[in-house]
């Protein structure tokens, strides 16, 4: 799969810092929202996608960036249609995921690509 990217790594560096601040910003308003423990979660899991995806940043050029941020986005299990206070880490991780795919200008069909060969949550449970 050839991946390409339309911004730099400098760029991709910026976006990724201010995804992290957006996920801080909302860490520190969880307690304002009505299930504080389910917000504050979901922002701790898109912050750490961020930081990790940030790490690989400083070490590399952007392609592998966005290499990283498929390979774990394939790794992720499907919890869509689950209840909204369920999973909601998991959640975090693919909402953080698919705003870096937005931000990177990652072409959709690719995106679908990876998607569809993510595991199902079943799948998941039935092997731990």
């Amino acid at each position: 799969m050839e991946i390409t990217t339309v911004l730099t790594l400098d760029e991709i560096l910026k976006g990724l810092k201010h995804y992290k601040r957006i996920a801080k910003q909302d860490l520190l308003r969880a307690t304002e929202t009505a299930n504080p423990e389910l917000f504050r979660s979901h922002a701790e899991a898109r912050r750490s996608i961020y930081a990790e995806l940030t790490a690989t940043a400083e070490e590399g050029i952007a392609r592998e960036v966005v290499g990283k941020a498929l390979e774990t986005y394939r790794k992720l299990p499907f919890v869509t249609g689950t209840p909204d206070d369920a999973y909601v880490d998991i959640k975090g991780q693919e909402n953080a995921l698919e705003n870096f795919f937005l931000m990177v200008g990652l072409d959709p069909k690719t995106r679908r690509e990876v998607r569809s060969q993510r595991p199902s949550l079943a799948t998941l449970q039935a092997s731990a």
